[in-house]
């Protein structure tokens, strides 16, 4: 913390516009050694000439811009340099930077590591920030920013302030038998706990949506060789991203194939056609397709409309609820589909000249979105969100059930441990004040 760092604030490449931005007690020097004047007034962006300190080359024409700690997004002095976005202009800019003593690279997340440990972020915002950056979708946009806006955060502050009163109380209880407290401390505490594990656990069964919605909802397709799984995905992404033939068991592994499907984001995944393998790598793709079936959120069971509706009792296994039953080649023959078989919504499509891969989409759109879609309450968008909340759901629904309150304080310690872990607050001195406040204890 004691370095100052600086670092492209933009990605590499041709570009209109390249921001440079330094963070630490040495920007301010920087910005008047490259600029050649004293600091501009914060917050306003001015034009100047920005030259290599060493032999006083200009580098480029642009803006700088100036943010005295601890108003700035790390926390500690910030200067930005706003300048043309060529390679060339930026190696020159970045390359004086660091010819200047006491100004390094920053390494990977470090300006957001400052921010959060000046106070800045907590935890939930900075993974926010790194999910804003990958978003690829308008949901996973979306999520990320209510993230950002500290809609997780808020509530797992809650919980941790609601927890943290509980366990003071209960640190009087026992710590202070002989003051005036309230009779039913204990009783209090207790009732308390329990309506918190109950909104812990509904935040917990959320289906996983958030978690689902950053890294994308597997949709794997699957069926009996050549009924058109390759045809179709190449039909729905509207290239040639898998091998076509007319040979049976062409696909021996899985395919993938990332989309934007109405704003959510899908992974699709063509696999080896399910029968009995001829040979051992067939077998292989056999089964590595039934593992993908296996942990896929949505199936796509495609069969030849020529044989339909006979089907081979492996895809007759998968069928179900999370499944879509997809009889292609329409363009060779047209049965007549029931709404549903063995649990399957059913659709008529024709890889080959495009018919019903529209409405194939849509259904497929609309499952998506119901599998993801949360409301206005926040969801879960890590593992280790999940994770923390699972040790301390544990916790708290051990407390009531101790032996002792000794071991019901020790619960509730943990507990809020874990929950301090998702937001990177775990605050001794808070149960103090709460002790002290609520009970003049000591007075």
């Amino acid at each position: 913390m004691t370095d100052t760092i600086f670092a492209p604030a933009t990605a590499l490449g041709r570009a209109g516009v390249a921001v440079v931005r330094v963070s630490g007690s040495a920007a301010a020097e920087a910005l008047r050694l490259l600029t050649g004047r004293g600091l501009p007034r914060p917050r306003e962006a001015t034009v100047a000439t920005i030259r290599d300190p060493q032999g006083g080359e200009a580098l480029d024409r642009g803006l700088v811009l100036w943010f005295p700690a601890p108003r700035s997004a790390t926390g500690e002095d910030v200067a930005e340099f706003h300048v043309h976005g060529g390679r060339a202009v930026v190696n020159g800019l970045t390359a004086a930077l660091q010819r200047l003593g006491g100004v390094r690279f920053a390494e990977p997340g470090e300006f957001t590591r400052r921010a959060f440990e000046n106070g800045k972020l907590d935890l939930t915002a900075a993974e926010a920030i790194a999910d804003l950056v990958e978003a690829e979708t308008e949901a996973q946009r979306r999520q990320a920013l209510r993230q950002l806006d500290g809609e997780l955060g808020r509530l797992y502050d809650g919980w941790r302030s609601r927890l943290s009163r509980c366990l003071a109380h209960l640190e009087a209880y026992l710590d202070f038998p002989d003051e005036d407290l309230p009779a039913d401390v204990l009783i209090e505490t207790v009732n308390q706990l329990a309506v918190l594990r109950a909104e812990i656990a509904g935040h917990l069964a959320d289906g996983h949506r958030g978690e689902r919605l950053r890294e994308g909802i597997e949709v794997a397709i699957l069926g009996p060789p050549n009924a058109g799984k390759s045809s179709l995905l190449n039909a729905i992404a509207g290239a040639d991203v898998v091998i076509v033939s007319e040979r049976a068991g062409t696909t021996r592994d899985v395919v993938e194939v990332r989309m934007d499907l109405g704003g959510y984001p899908v992974v699709l995944a063509d696999t080896a056609g399910l029968r009995e393998a001829v040979d051992a790598v067939e077998s292989e793709g056999v089964r590595r397709a039934l593992a993908r079936a296996d942990r896929a959120d949505l199936k796509m069971l495609v069969v030849d409309a020529g044989v339909w509706p006979v089907l081979d009792d492996r895809t007759r296994a998968l069928a179900g609820p999370d499944s879509l039953l997809v009889v292609n080649k329409a363009d060779t023959c047209r049965p007549v589909l029931p709404a549903r078989m063995d649990g399957a919504e059913t659709m008529l499509v024709s890889a080959r000249t495009g018919e019903g891969v529209s409405a194939l989409l849509e259904g497929l759109a609309k499952r998506v979105a119901a599998l993801l879609r949360s409301g206005t309450r926040p969801t879960l968008t890590r593992a280790r969100h999940r994770g923390c909340l699972e040790d301390a759901a544990a916790a708290l629904e051990r407390a009531p059930a101790a032996a002792l309150p000794e071991l019901m304080a020790e619960d509730l310690r943990f507990a809020l441990r874990a929950i301090g872990r998702i937001t990177g607050r775990v605050d001794v001195e808070e149960l103090l004040d709460i002790v002290f406040r609520d009970f003049c204890i000591g007075k």
